[in-house]
C-alpha cells in the first residue's frame, strides 16, 4: 500500500491528575527529559515522513499553538474543541482534515520510543492490510510498561495479532499504547458529541471479547506512560538513567 501521509495527534486532555503542572500549560507540553511530549511524539511522524498532522486542542490550546508555530514538518492543522469530545468524538471531529486514506493517531501525553530493529511507525505501517483491518493498535507488554500501574487491556489470540478484551479477568498482559492505524470507514455512523474509541474498537467484538476487524502489534521498544506525578518521575528517571549509560 501507498505510505501513510496523515496522523492525527490527542492533544486536547485537561491532565488533571498531572496538576499543578497543568494548571499553567497544556498537558503535552509538560516536558520529560528536558523535551516537551509533544515535540517527541511530533519528531517520531516527521521521522517517518508523515507530511500532515492535525491536533485537537482544549485546555490552553492556543498556548500550545504558539509552542508550535516554528514547527515547519510536519505540516500542522488545529481543530479546537469547546467541550472535550474524549478520543473518538475528537478524531471524528477532525475527519475532514485527515482525508480519505488510512492515518496514524497517536497520544501527546506518552512516550514511545523505538526498538532495537525498526522505527515502531514503520513497523506498524508495515503490517498494516486495508483489507481485513480498519484499525492496528500498537501494543506494550504490561511488563516492560514504565509509569503504568493499571491491569492491562488486552489479550492476544494464537496468531499474534487478534486482540481480545481483558473482560472478567483479573490482569491482562498488553497495554494499548495510544498509538494506532485507522481507516476513516471506521467512524461511519459516528455518533455526535463526545465518545470513546471503544465504540468502534467493539462493534465487532463477539462472545468471548474477541475484536474482529481490529488487529494488534507488539511493540519492541520502551514505553513510558506520563499519567500522574509518579509517572512523571519515572519517566525523568529513565532519560538520566539512559544519559548516564551513554556517557
Amino acid at each position: 500500500m501507498s505510505r501513510i501521509r496523515r496522523a492525527m495527534v490527542l492533544a486536547a486532555g485537561r491532565g488533571q491528575r498531572l496538576r499543578p503542572l497543568t494548571d499553567t500549560r497544556p498537558k503535552p507540553m509538560v516536558e520529560v527529559g528536558g523535551r516537551a511530549m509533544i515535540d517527541r511524539q511530533l519528531d517520531l511522524l516527521e521521522a517517518y515522513g508523515i507530511e500532515e498532522a492535525v491536533l485537537n486542542t482544549s485546555w490552553l490550546g492556543e498556548m500550545l499553538q504558539r509552542h508550535l508555530s516554528t514547527r515547519t514538518r510536519p505540516h500542522l492543522n488545529f481543530s479546537p474543541e469547546e467541550t472535550l469530545l474524549e478520543t473518538g468524538g475528537g478524531i471524528a471531529r477532525a475527519l475532514p482534515l485527515l482525508g480519505e486514506a488510512p492515518f496514524f493517531a497517536v497520544n501527546s501525553d506518552v512516550i514511545l520510543l523505538d526498538g532495537p530493529t525498526r522505527p515502531a511507525l514503520e513497523r506498524l505501517a508495515d503490517a498494516w492490510n486495508p483489507e481485513t483491518m480498519d484499525a492496528l493498535l500498537l501494543l506494550q507488554p504490561k511488563s516492560r510498561a514504565i509509569g503504568f500501574e493499571g491491569t492491562g487491556d488486552f489479550f492476544l489470540e494464537s496468531d499474534g495479532l487478534t486482540p481480545r478484551r481483558r473482560g472478567d479477568a483479573a490482569e491482562a498482559p498488553y497495554i494499548f499504547t495510544g498509538t494506532q492505524i485507522l481507516h476513516p470507514r471506521l467512524f461511519d455512523g459516528a455518533p455526535e458529541g463526545a465518545f470513546s474509541m471503544n465504540l468502534f474498537y467493539d462493534r465487532h467484538r463477539d462472545g468471548q471479547g474477541v475484536l474482529h476487524r481490529v488487529a494488534a502489534l507488539v511493540h519492541d521498544g520502551d514505553w513510558l506512560h506520563v499519567g500522574d506525578p509518579a509517572g512523571l518521575a519515572q519517566a525523568e528517571a529513565y532519560f538520566i538513567n539512559a544519559s548516564a549509560t551513554v556517557t
